[in-house]
């Protein structure tokens, strides 16, 4: 692997299948890894709060011998007290890892080339990689290979879409993405999932009907409408996206049993309906679940002792 993982374009192919088969093995065996990190330290620097993040990394370091430190905003104030690149400077003395969960994309970058130790992506606005990697661990468990399946993405076309689509191309995973006009992913990251799925038998078709996208998918995934430093534009979001909400008649459009993924936090009955998201075909809590097992797969990679 590369130094760092911040966005799944860091993973060939071929590593994207081996991190999935590792977090497999890990997730059956722990005992067999809780020694692999032995007197190794994270510093996990956070500028968004969260739930299943925080957990999942610092309770993998500890199953893996070692341990994490938390930074909190008011702790480093990156940006306005330090910047990325003496922030990495000082951490790469004292620490073998970082975690970072921030607003930009460059902010991360910028962290990563700095630091001479392993950088990984919690969350940016552009991308949530390590979420991508626990969903399609979960979408392998529940559905086996992944290259017969479809994934549709319903909702707007944000840092989970983008990396929803680069792990798709990565699995050969056929996908569908519906956004209302105007709230498409990025074009760049569109240009580049189709390049990188050319030769895995990856396809993607964009769409503004839920019901077009939807129609034999075997997954189903949506987000909130209105992430973290939108929350100015939840009200007109909320007006926006309200046809492009997962409810039973949407699902109904899937295959017969089609699972239900959401990366959560969850906005029950905006962009999801209890029915959905408590029915016996969701899958969110294996999700969440599987950031743990995805993420200490990733730990070992990048901060284990190499052979």
């Amino acid at each position: 692997m590369q130094k760092d993982f911040l966005s799944i374009r860091d993973l060939s192919v071929y590593e994207f299948g081996q991190m999935l088969d590792k977090a497999a093995e890990v997730k059956k065996h722990p005992a067999k890894y809780r020694r692999a990190l032995k007197g190794k330290i994270l510093a996990m620097i956070f500028q968004k709060p969260s739930l299943r993040t925080r957990m999942t990394f610092e309770t993998g370091m500890l199953r893996l011998g070692g341990e994490a430190i938390y930074l909190a905003p008011s702790d480093i104030s990156l940006g306005s007290r330090e910047g990325a690149f003496d922030i990495g400077k000082n951490l790469e003395r004292w620490v073998d890892g970082i975690m970072i969960r921030t607003f930009g994309h460059q902010i991360a970058v910028d962290l990563a080339a700095a630091a001479r130790i392993p950088v990984i992506n919690a969350l940016t606005d552009l991308s949530h990689p390590c979420q991508a990697m626990a969903d399609f661990l979960t979408l392998r468990e529940h559905k086996g290979a992944l290259s017969t399946l479809k994934l549709t993405y319903v909702g707007d076309g944000n840092n989970v879409c983008h990396s929803l689509m680069l792990a798709a191309a990565r699995g050969g995973t056929r996908m569908a993405v519906a956004t209302p006009p105007g709230y498409e992913p990025k074009a760049e990251v569109v240009a580049a999932a189709r390049q990188d799925g050319r030769d895995t038998g990856f396809e993607l078709t964009l769409t503004s009907s839920p019901e077009e996208a939807v129609a034999g998918a075997d997954a189903v995934y949506t987000d909130v409408w209105a992430s973290m430093g939108q929350e100015s534009e939840k009200e007109a979001r909320a007006r926006i996206f309200a046809p492009y909400q997962v409810n039973a008649k949407l699902m109904a459009q899937a295959k017969p049993g089609a699972l239900f993924l959401h990366c959560l936090p969850a906005h029950r009955g905006d962009e999801v309906t209890d029915e959905v998201i408590d029915a016996p075909y969701s899958v969110v809590y294996d999700e969440a679940e599987n950031r743990l097992h995805a993420q200490k797969a990733i730990l070992i990679a990048l901060m284990g002792d190499k052979d």
